[in-house]
């Protein structure tokens, strides 16, 4: 009897481990979508490329549906492994990591969306910090995915850090375009659509900053800040 409760228990084991590679791997593949997204809609306001910032917004799709399908697998496993303490812990943090992810590809679509109405409106702004703020934000969004598939604590949180980077251009970029609005009314529509794009950007390097903390929560057990 005893060593049929151990198989059973094994068993259980071999199921949830199976299941949790399964969400370790939509991730990645979510992480990849996402980045692709980032790249694409930072190109596409670099060039003003209305058409390469339409694909963007559709293919948004492709990371919801991904997301849908982890978070009821990753339901089913807790209704059906009931795992508890460092096991839930773990489930846990990866659906928190696909939900980041998910929102770090709606900021993508977000900046492309503001491409298309720039391209309405006919008019286009200097993208030249937009251009550095959209590179860091892809840049810290490819370390935090090598982070998550290495499970490496401290590459997390040198990716987390240079968040303090992208607040910096940004809040710099923001100040500047009020002030250009100030003095010239009629760019105004202009700045406000690109200040929504900057604002989208700024968000990733928060986003990613989240997937961090969870890193290190999977890696060492132990919760930080790394947004103080």
């Amino acid at each position: 009897m005893q060593e049929t409760n151990r198989f059973v228990v094994h068993g259980h084991r071999r199921d949830f481990d199976r299941e949790m590679l399964t969400v370790r791997e939509g991730i990645v593949r979510m992480g990849t979508l996402a980045a692709a997204a980032i790249d694409a809609a930072v190109g596409a306001l670099s060039q003003q490329d209305v058409a390469a910032a339409a694909a963007v917004v559709a293919g948004d799709r492709a990371i919801n549906d991904t997301q849908t399908e982890l978070t009821a697998l990753i339901v089913t496993t807790i209704a059906t492994q009931s795992p508890v303490a460092g096991d839930l812990r773990f489930v846990l943090a990866l659906a928190h990591i696909a939900y980041e992810l998910e929102r770090i590809g709606d900021h993508a679509a977000g900046v492309a969306k503001q491409v298309m109405k720039l391209g309405a409106l006919g008019t286009a702004g200097p993208t030249g910090t937009l251009d550095q703020i959209g590179s860091l934000a892809s840049s810290s969004l490819h370390g935090i995915l090598r982070a998550l598939v290495d499970l490496d604590a401290d590459a997390a949180r040198q990716t987390a850090a240079q968040d303090d980077e992208i607040d910096r251009l940004y809040h710099a970029y923001f100040e500047r375009s009020l002030d250009r609005m100030r003095a010239e009314p009629d760019w105004v529509n202009t700045g406000a659509h690109l200040l929504f794009a900057a604002k989208d950007l700024e968000r990733i390097g928060d986003r990613v900053t989240n997937v961090a903390e969870e890193i290190v929560l999977l890696a060492t057990g132990e919760v930080e800040d790394l947004n103080p």
